[in-house]
């Protein structure tokens, strides 16, 4: 029987729910599991819920004026929680002592310091906030850094393209690797013509064709901003220069990475587009236990794939990822910033599809580069970017058609 002791940063999320669907068919399996924390953002329904099954010694609501709400549906519960809100309850979460992995499925920024107190606290963390390597990747990996290994920071990467990449990658030094190879599925607008992006509404953008997630990472898929993002991430956490990592398309979202070898072999990582699988990885690493949610992937079934190079005239965040990373410093802490105002104006009908990386591009622009920034100075970048992009959104590319 082995033992897991988690906190859970975005339990009511679709990663966070998804881990509790990992952890469940662990318990049945008949390993020990003990939730330690959980979090949510709002949804104080769902996380009084998962604090009456999960029984944790802690549960945090990150908008803190929604505490009074969380402790009245907790009413009568007899499990002895303690409850807090905000973003000290979220900081208690993640360096629980109680702890030992902390799977950090916050949205966006906001799992940035969380992600530095988990390190700094010896826990191991199992990353599914990408934004925490974009915006201090430097600062998360040093932190993180095993001094055992040469290569494998002590992170679990939680992202399928960056799970695949880990178990494909396996013990190969970085001067056998020719390049990583992140696939995409392109999302809801591979086929869209150009001149139609303009009348994007946020319903079409949420309509992802092959993963159900979150708004926000739904639309980042749709300009291929994510794709971007993991870029970033996949250079911190595998410490390969930018150029060495390449975007293919990929529809059917069976092949989540690839790595190809300097010797021209190319090892492919396949599987059902299923986040609990690499959830699983990640938790229970470095064992392989028996999937215990979720399909095998029936290969006999698979028929033709198809891959085919990005447009990235047609998606430029693909480009704004790159300029940023291999500018580094504050620049990618003010790309990802920038994002998120972004994204929030086209999903209230404030700014156009375009617009998005359209005004990103603007704050990039105006932005006076630290170069070497610690973890105040990342603070201060993302704050400024976000208030300067509030600031033009009304200027750039119009209102999207509701």
């Amino acid at each position: 029987m082995d033992h897991y002791h988690v906190s859970i940063l975005g339990s009511t999320g679709s990663i966070g729910g998804s881990a509790l669907e990992v952890l469940e068919g662990l318990a049945a399996n008949g390993d020990e599991v003990f939730v330690a924390a959980l979090t949510s953002n709002r949804s104080v329904k769902e996380l009084a819920a998962q604090v009456r099954r999960w029984r944790p010694a802690l549960a945090v609501v990150a908008d803190a004026s929604r505490l009074p709400e969380l402790r009245r549906e907790l009413e009568g519960y007899d499990g002895g929680v303690e409850l807090l809100g905000g973003e000290e309850g979220i900081n208690r979460a993640a360096i629980h002592e109680e702890a030992e992995v902390i799977v950090n499925a916050l949205v966006g920024g906001a799992g940035l310091v969380p992600t530095v107190r988990a390190l700094e606290a010896g826990k191991r963390v199992a990353l599914a906030n990408k934004e925490a390597l974009v915006i201090g990747g430097n600062l998360v990996t040093e932190l993180a850094r095993d001094p055992d290994s040469s290569r494998w920071p002590r992170l679990m990467p939680v992202d399928s393209e960056h799970s695949a990449l880990f178990q494909a990658l396996g013990d190969h030094p970085d001067e056998e690797v020719e390049r990583l190879i992140l696939t995409a599925s392109g999302g809801p607008f591979r086929k869209t013509p150009v001149e139609e992006f303009p009348s994007i509404t946020p319903q079409q953008a949420l309509r992802h064709p092959t993963w159900n997630m979150g708004k926000k990472i739904t639309i980042d898929s749709a300009t291929l901003m994510n794709k971007g993002l993991e870029v970033i991430e996949a250079h911190w956490l595998f410490g390969l220069p930018v150029e060495k990592i390449g975007v293919v398309i990929h529809p059917q979202s069976i092949v989540h990475s690839l790595v190809e070898f300097i010797d021209g072999n190319i090892l492919a990582h396949f599987s059902v587009p299923d986040m609990r699988l690499p959830i699983q990885y990640a938790l229970t690493y470095p064992q392989r236990k028996k999937m215990v949610v979720g399909e095998r992937l029936g290969i006999e079934e698979l028929g033709a794939l198809r891959f085919e190079p990005p447009d990235e005239e047609r998606f430029p965040a693909l480009g704004l990822c790159r300029r940023a990373v291999e500018t580094g410093g504050t620049l990618p802490a003010v790309l990802n910033a920038a994002n998120e105002v972004a994204v929030s104006a086209f999903l209230a009908g404030e700014l156009s599809f375009p617009g998005i990386t359209e005004a990103i591009g603007h704050v990039m622009e105006e932005h006076k580069v630290v170069d070497e920034p610690d973890l105040e100075e990342l603070i201060a970048a993302g704050a400024w970017a976000a208030r300067r992009a509030e600031e033009m959104k009304t200027g750039i590319s119009g209102r999207s058609q509701q």
